[in-house]
């Protein structure tokens, strides 16, 4: 049943709260983290740094830094990152399908976060 599926750990991130979000403002090109934080306005410093660094460790985003001064880094999607928006696409997809029945599923067993 499950030949030809992994049994490591699950490796896209998507799944996690600022992903998808920091990859759609990637979507058209570099960033500096301060133009992330505007429209990820929530997000705290740390998180936002920790996410993007994970994003880089696998290989979704690029780190640039110059040697200027002041100093200037900047984030930019990487092919392999750009590649994951179809199957984002496909999951907002199925959301918008059958979020309603997902939601009342969980209140029938009483599971709402």
């Amino acid at each position: 049943m499950f030949e030809g599926c992994s049994t490591g750990p699950v490796p896209i991130r998507i799944g996690d709260k600022w992903t998808a979000r920091i990859m759609t403002c990637l979507r058209e090109g570099p960033r500096r983290f301060s133009e992330l934080q505007v429209p990820l306005r929530t997000v705290t410093p740390k998180v936002l740094t920790e996410s993007l660094r994970a994003m880089e460790r696998d290989g979704l985003v690029t780190r640039t830094a110059y040697a200027e001064i002041p100093p200037r880094v900047e984030y930019e999607l990487t092919a392999l990152g750009h590649s994951l928006f179809e199957p984002m696409a496909a999951a907002c997809a199925w959301s918008r399908e059958h979020l309603d029945e997902l939601l009342d599923a969980r209140n029938r067993v009483g599971d709402v976060p």
